[in-house]
């Protein structure tokens, strides 16, 4: 087989059958579209470190939620910060988890979505969406300044959703909105208005050593470079959809399975 037939024979074999273990697991647990946005977002900006440690934290915060993810950020409130003590994930801080809440919860009252709030910086005539994402990290951070009545904010903080023109592949920003705007199996298409072809795949270390292996990029370091590489390689073999192959390239990786 060549690359084309064997990307498009892993696309097909991880299918929903094969979803967990991944964070993609906890907003497939919702039917509704306001509970699924709230808790990809969620799930998103957890992704980051071992997949049973990001599993394990978004357990704790489904069951602080009750269950309940959209409910949980608009009516964010003292008892629901009691709720979520003692969760720490890697580089974020209970109190960093709290104000991650509240800036949401501002988000959700002036926007009353994030797809609203995404498109407020979301130009059609764009490549792909670094601007948009540029704008709406940058406007997360604006209402996190505003939440937190602070200029300096921690470096948890920070990382929670950085921004393409310093260097980073917004792994997990790119993630939430491959979740939001390709719809199959895996992905929920709830964010309609923008073309699958503007994504960009979300690159952390298994799928920048799977591309390097499969020569999508000569890059030897992830960044948003590296991921606009792969992406415009990818889309020799699906123009239309071309980070469609992105959960089988991670798993692959995550798995050790033999391309």
């Amino acid at each position: 087989m060549n690359l084309k037939q064997r990307l498009d024979h892993h696309y097909k074999v991880f299918d929903k059958s094969r979803l967990s273990p991944d964070p993609l697991q906890f907003p497939h647990r919702y039917d509704k579209p306001p509970d699924i946005e709230a808790m990809a977002i969620i799930s998103a900006v957890f992704a980051y470190g071992n997949v049973n440690q990001i599993i394990n934290t978004l357990e704790k915060i489904r069951l602080a939620a009750d269950d309940e993810p959209h409910n949980f950020i608009i009516k964010f409130n003292s008892s629901s910060i009691k709720k979520l003590n003692g969760i720490k994930h890697r580089f974020f801080t209970n109190e960093d988890i709290v104000y991650f809440f509240r800036t949401l919860q501002a988000i959700y009252e002036k926007h009353n979505s994030l797809k609203n709030f995404f498109y407020k910086f979301y130009n059609s005539s764009d490549e792909n969406l670094k601007n948009s994402i540029t704008g709406f990290s940058s406007g997360f951070y604006r209402h996190l300044k505003s939440v937190s009545r602070r200029d300096q904010i921690s470096p948890g903080l920070k990382f929670m959703l950085p921004l393409p023109e310093l260097g980073s592949a917004c792994k997990r920003t790119n993630l939430f909105l491959r979740w939001m705007v390709r719809k199959d199996q895996l992905d929920f298409g709830l964010w309609n208005d923008i073309p699958a072809s503007k994504l960009i795949i979300p690159v952390d270390t298994h799928v920048a050593r799977i591309s390097m292996k499969l020569k999508l990029t000569k890059r030897k370091n992830v960044s948003w470079k590296m991921a606009e590489e792969i992406t415009n390689n990818l889309k020799q073999f699906d123009a239309n959809d071309p980070v469609k192959y992105d959960f089988a390239i991670c798993h692959l990786g995550m798995r050790k399975i033999k391309f």
